[in-house]
């Protein structure tokens, strides 16, 4: 078995009893058995959420409930303002294309955060504007955008907000209710902690108002059958789910119950911030603006003269560390620590010391200790 160390912004580190939970026997997922893990799951989902609405579980990774969100609320002809400023930002244009949608895009500078300004400039020049698609946690640039502040714009137009929390729900604050969202969607090998393949999409009255007026064109994706599946008894999914992927979510927000939810948030800040300081105490320069960088995965340029095979070749075939690259424009110009899941100190601190042997093993000016002092004091410290 591989123990390469995952420090990469997902899939992440899964715990023994996560895995554990999947080796239990299947049953019949249209029994009252199954009906009470569906039932357990889905509230602790919505525990996690923040929110008062339903929320549902669909057998997919993250993109399947990106897909929802759009293919159950937006016809041929919408017009849907989609918000990019990276790799998954542009995922959401590309649904509103798949799905007939005409894409107003806002393009926002790789490594920067939207301005809330903005949103609310093109809302009030252009009509029609029937949803706005924004990524929370932009894991390709390391940057979090400020969705509580564009959810107070929304509050003032009739447009579906709809936020992608892929990457931040459990490790951000999230809160679907406070900030207004009205569709918001997560996937299971993040900061939840669970293996992938699975995801979860929740949806407001005004959401739902809208996917019963919607004549959609998908099949496995559409909601109605979700909801009226959901609201049988005991409750089902549409289709057959991936049973051990359930048990293993089911396991894993138990996980987080039994933290809590307010902790783990503050554990991942605590991580953030000190990945941070450790990397720049080695003299590294990070990729995201400072007022933008996320507290689950930070981006970092790559130093000089430095190809992206040596630094995580090295890292991977050296010190069993696997970090991320660089996509699109960015391939090899940065890579990314993911610092999610079930990340504490321990990592954090064997990831840096193995980052500066590996750039002390590549000729740069390193001081042995520098970024792993960096990352102690910070955990002594123990302050945001």
């Amino acid at each position: 078995m591989d123990e390469t160390l995952l420090m990469i912004p997902g899939p992440t580190r899964v715990a023994p009893r996560v895995l554990k939970a999947m080796s239990e026997n299947i049953v019949n997922h249209r029994s009252a058995i199954f009906g009470e893990i569906l039932t357990e799951t889905n509230q602790m989902m919505s525990d996690v959420f923040q929110t008062e609405n339903k929320s549902y579980l669909i057998t997919g990774s993250g993109t399947a409930a990106m897909e929802a969100a759009l293919a159950n609320t937006i016809s041929k002809g919408d017009r849907v303002l989609n918000i990019v400023g990276g790799k998954f930002g542009q995922r959401f244009m590309q649904i509103t294309e798949t799905h007939g949608g005409i894409p107003v895009e806002l393009e926002v500078e790789w490594g920067h955060a939207v301005n809330p300004d903005d949103v609310r400039y093109i809302l009030e020049e252009e009509e029609d504007i029937k949803a706005v698609t924004i990524v929370h946690n932009e894991t390709s640039t390391g940057v979090a955008n400020p969705i509580e502040e564009v959810g107070r714009v929304l509050r003032d137009f009739d447009a579906l907000y709809v936020v992608d929390t892929v990457s931040s729900l459990g490790g951000d604050d999230v809160f679907v209710d406070g900030y207004g969202i009205d569709i918001c969607v997560t996937g299971s090998q993040k900061c939840l902690a669970a293996p992938p393949g699975m995801a979860a999409i929740t949806l407001n009255d005004d959401a739902w108002d809208v996917v019963d007026k919607t004549e959609n064109h998908t099949y496995y994706l559409n909601m109605k059958k979700y909801k009226k599946s959901g609201d049988a008894v005991p409750p089902e999914t549409p289709y057959t789910p991936a049973v051990s992927l359930m048990y293993a979510m089911q396991e894993a927000l138990r996980v987080i119950m039994e933290e809590g939810l307010e902790e783990r948030v503050l554990r991942h800040k605590l991580a953030a911030k000190a990945t941070r300081n450790g990397v720049k105490a080695l003299g590294l320069e990070l990729f995201a603006q400072k007022e933008a960088a996320s507290n689950t995965v930070t981006s970092i340029r790559m130093p000089e003269g430095v190809t992206d095979k040596e630094l995580r070749g090295t890292m991977r075939e050296r010190y069993r560390i696997e970090l991320a690259g660089g996509q699109d424009h960015l391939k090899g110009n940065v890579f990314r620590i993911g610092h999610m899941g079930n990340i504490t100190h321990r990592e954090i601190i064997s990831t840096i010391a193995a980052l500066e042997m590996t750039m002390q093993g590549l000729g740069l000016d390193v001081e042995t200790g520098e970024g792993v002092a960096a990352v102690a004091d910070t955990y002594l410290e123990g302050s945001i």
